[in-house]
């Protein structure tokens, strides 16, 4: 509940903890779709490199 008077040290105080809030809550909806698109691009490049032939060995000339 925000006071009426936003000058208030209480307003302050309350107002930085909703912010501080909305900020933690922001940070992890930006983390999970982070990570959602890593998994995604990994299992894409596992897709690829299993479909390509594996590449021949050659040998060093000496």
């Amino acid at each position: 509940m925000m006071p009426k008077n936003l000058s208030t040290p209480a307003a302050v105080k309350a107002r930085r903890a909703q912010e501080a809030s909305q900020a933690m809550k922001d940070y992890e909806a930006e983390r999970i779709a982070i990570r959602a698109k890593t998994e995604r691009l990994r299992a894409e490049r596992l897709l690829r490199e299993a479909a390509e032939p594996a590449p021949k060995k050659r040998r060093r000339a000496t």
